[in-house]
């Protein structure tokens, strides 16, 4: 309807019948972009229909095959079109004036393998994108995947070199994707000026009225509910009525659009006036034409370089998590006490929303119940309004502790929905403060972080856990990223980004990835597939091997994970001094990264050389002719598996407030001695605390290292102290044989028990022998003495006959 006053009368008529060649041409220049202050047409775009004839109009022709919804060829998209854009522009050497594409007979195209997968088929063009060079219709040079402008710029100026020899500059500095002007381009005056500084083309009043047509035309575009950032949309799902935050996204999109249609129509007059003038003045028109395509231009750079383009899949996720009611919506803790929870109360409060709670099982019995109790209510008090605190009697609530796993009391664990994570730090009100402040913290989802706030964060936290993504991260890596926190709580931090800063600073090519960094050092997670990097239980097993920090405190609550399996070199600090406090963690810190790196170095070394070794006898087998060889040479596995080597680690314990426990484990009183280091290896309740000189191992950087380099490579180097005594130590050594060989000790016991008993019957059996050798013994004494058992003279009687006498004597007539 808002187009009729435009058909309204004789002289509106006209204009009307001539708007048709019009925005035919529009649509043209719409197309344009504008590169070095040059517009520039569009890429050509190939289909079965035209191929044949475009192939063979000109010598060279490059071609992108794509899918407009293959994330991969999202990304790619500025690099094509930058580059196109720049050889479109570009000039030989020496000759100015040259156009690129007739002088070089070289132009550039585009295939959507959707819409002809045929053709992209008979192009080979199995993944996307494919770049590919055709030269009078027959392909010479193909790339799969997502290349960068230098090596795409490789094949074209070979191509051009071929085609004019020396017309090529010998340095050729490339724009980067999105760039719209080439580097060190110098902007030429478009118009001359006068003395008063005003421009002689008087078009500018012109510009703003082609601008409101556009703007016009953009507003007749449906508007979705949409993020859209750059080359990227986001579909969002039609927000629910009580979700006031997705409702306020969708109702800024409808108002800008409601304002742009209200102002449309009080332009659309001056719009065609300005078509009519254009038509007069063509210079005009040529004007506000390039002026249309310099403000597109802008605007798409505006688009692809704001918060927006990087912050879109984050929002999307978020906006998604609210719209399905994720979100507290009410007052937390509005008591600040500790709620009794019964069985049906636990469900509807607690995992049926996804609020946070802080709850307690325990037992009206429990001595270490009660003594908590006031530490418990202290703390809901303290988080009143922030955070939810309950309590479970499992006296009352059997069946419910025992649905969440209560095996002792008092068991706390922290939950949101569904999910939940037991708290295992101490009980003092403290530790509960500090986990319940971290709690909150995580409650609030996986930051997402810029290079700016990734620095301030490193000043605040030792761990910190960084999931990079990019435009093509899906939502089921999202879902997957949010289960990760709650098991992170009290231990380190988890972030999100996709500053390109971060992507440089910690070299990522590859998207999603997850590292750790401890003190700006990076630890990478290794597997790349998204099965695995959706597997939380893998995810959070790698997360535990590393989340400790470089030099952590052991304390009473991570003593366990700090020094089970491992060999630890054991800071005994006094914190009360703290310069000397500082001076040994900054000293232990340098030894930590110094070691860290020479064992990656070592582990890189070994690596290289099991590597070489098999293709020695690959090479050795292809020598010999013997393909058996050869593919037993080709299976084998280099395997870099050091279960078999134990780990070294770093950490340090207040001297002080562990003064009795150092005292009689390590024989120390750092109020006495001072700083001290010791070597641990509490698996064989051993220690060093001398180095290979004799004296004591002391918080140097030279002194740890020089201490372990030996200490790893023989332990026996350097004679070690035992934790206990030797008598213990014997039972202790056969407790771990028979823990660590089960079946070897089994066997060795059976084998001992067997020969003990063959060894006893033997024994016997010798025995009845030698006893029955004495009475067997017919020259001692006549036959018809009695026996000293008196069996024996009868037995003798029954077997030779008679009453007895001599074996030699006469026999009776």
């Amino acid at each position: 309807m808002r187009w009729l006053p435009l058909f309204l009368g004789a002289a509106r008529l006209a204009v009307a019948a001539s708007t048709t060649t019009e925005t035919e041409t529009e649509d043209e220049v719409k197309e344009y972009t504008k590169f070095n202050d040059v517009p520039v047409p569009p890429l050509i775009e190939l289909t079965p229909d035209n191929w044949e004839k475009e192939s063979k109009a000109s010598k060279w022709l490059m071609v992108k095959h794509y899918s407009p919804y293959c994330p991969h060829c999202i990304d790619f998209a500025p690099t094509y079109q930058t580059l196109y854009e720049f050889y479109y522009t570009s000039k030989p050497v020496g000759d100015e004036n040259a156009n690129f594409t007739t002088f070089y007979d070289f132009r550039f195209g585009t295939i959507n393998c959707v819409a002809y997968y045929d053709l992209c088929s008979a192009h080979k063009a199995s993944s996307y994108p494919t770049t590919t060079l055709y030269k009078n219709g027959e392909q010479v040079a193909a790339l799969k995947g997502v290349k960068s402008m230098s090596v795409l710029s490789e094949i074209v100026e070979k191509a051009l070199e071929a085609t004019k020899p020396g017309s090529r500059p010998a340095k050729l500095e490339l724009p980067k994707p999105g760039e719209i002007v080439a580097p060190g381009y110098v902007p030429k005056v478009a118009a001359t000026k006068d003395t008063k500084g005003t421009s002689n083309v008087d078009s500018a009043k012109d510009v703003p009225k082609v601008d409101l047509v556009k703007d016009s035309a953009t507003v007749e575009q449906p508007v979705k509910d949409t993020f859209i950032t750059g080359n990227d949309e986001y579909l969002m799902p039609t927000p629910k009525t009580e979700d006031k935050a997705a409702e306020k996204v969708v109702d800024k999109v409808v108002d800008k659009a409601a304002d742009k249609a209200t102002e449309t129509k009080a332009t659309e007059t001056k719009a065609v006036e300005s078509k009519a003038a254009s038509k007069a003045d063509p210079s005009v028109e040529a004007t506000a034409k390039i002026e249309k395509a310099k403000g597109k231009e802008e605007e798409e750079k505006k688009k692809s370089t704001s918060p927006a383009y990087y912050e879109a899949p984050a929002l999307a996720a978020a906006a998604a998590a609210s719209i399905k009611g994720n979100k507290p919506k009410t007052t937390p803790n509005p008591n600040g006490i500790s709620q009794p929870l019964t069985a049906e109360s636990f469900q509807s409060q607690v995992t049926m929303t996804q609020e946070p709670w802080f709850i307690k099982f325990y037992a009206p019995w429990c001595h270490h119940c009660q003594a908590m109790a006031a530490n418990w209510a202290q703390v809901a008090r303290e988080m009143k309004g922030r955070l939810n605190i309950g309590e479970v009697n499992c006296e009352q609530e059997a069946r419910l502790c025992k649905d969440v796993r209560v095996t002792g009391y008092p068991t706390i664990q922290f939950f949101r929905g569904g999910e939940r994570v037991e708290y295992t730090g101490l009980r003092g009100l403290g530790d509960f403060l500090a986990y319940a402040e971290k709690a909150i913290d995580i409650s609030k989802g996986v930051q997402d972080v810029d290079a700016a706030s990734f620095k301030a964060l490193e000043e605040k936290e030792e761990v910190i856990f960084v999931y990079f993504y990019d435009h093509a991260t899906t939502t089921e890596d999202f879902l997957a990223l949010e289960r990760l926190p709650l098991s992170l709580i009290g231990r380190a931090k988890l972030v999100k980004t996709r500053d390109p800063e971060l992507y440089d600073r910690f070299k990522i090519t590859t998207w999603p990835r997850l590292l750790v960094s401890r003190e700006g050092r990076p630890t990478y997670y290794q597997p790349l597939t998204p099965n695995e990097m959706r597997g939380t239980r893998q995810v959070l097993n790698w997360m535990k091997s590393v989340w400790l920090p470089i030099v952590p405190e052991m304390t009473a609550s991570n003593a366990r994970e700090i020094m089970d399996g491992k060999i630890v070199v054991l800071g005994l600090l006094n914190r009360d001094d703290e310069e000397s406090f500082n001076g040994a963690i900054r000293e232990m810190k340098s030894a930590a990264s110094e070691w860290m790196d020479k064992q990656i170095q070592l582990f890189q070394l070994e690596r290289q050389e099991l590597r070489n070794a098999k293709q020695l006898r690959i090479e050795e087998a292809e020598d010999r002719n013997d393909q058996r060889a050869l593919r037993n040479a080709k299976n084998i596995r280099i395997n870099m598996d050091r279960a078999d080597r134990k780990e070294i680690t770093f950490a340090w314990v207040d001297g002080v407030f562990w003064q009795r426990w150092i005292r009689t484990t390590y024989g120390i009183d750092v109020k006495d001695t001072g700083d001290r280091i010791i070597i641990n290896d509490e698996d064989n309740r051993r220690y060093w605390d001398q180095t290979t000189t004799g004296n004591p191992i002391v918080p140097s950087r030279t002194s740890i290292l020089e201490t372990i380099t030996k200490i790893s490579q023989n332990p026996l180097n350097i004679k070690p102290k035992l934790t206990i005594s030797a008598f213990e130590k014997l039972f202790f050594d056969i407790r771990m044989t028979f823990s660590e060989h089960p079946y070897l000790s089994m066997g060795c016991i059976l084998g001992i028990a067997f020969g003990c008993l063959s060894w006893f019957r033997n024994s016997a059996r010798a025995q009845r022998r030698a006893g029955h050798g004495t009475h067997f013994k017919l020259e001692e004494g006549s036959i018809g003495a009695p026996s000293e058992k008196g069996s024996t003279g009868g037995f003798i009687q029954s077997v030779f006959g008679g009453s007895g006498g001599s074996s030699n004597g006469p026999k009776a007539d």
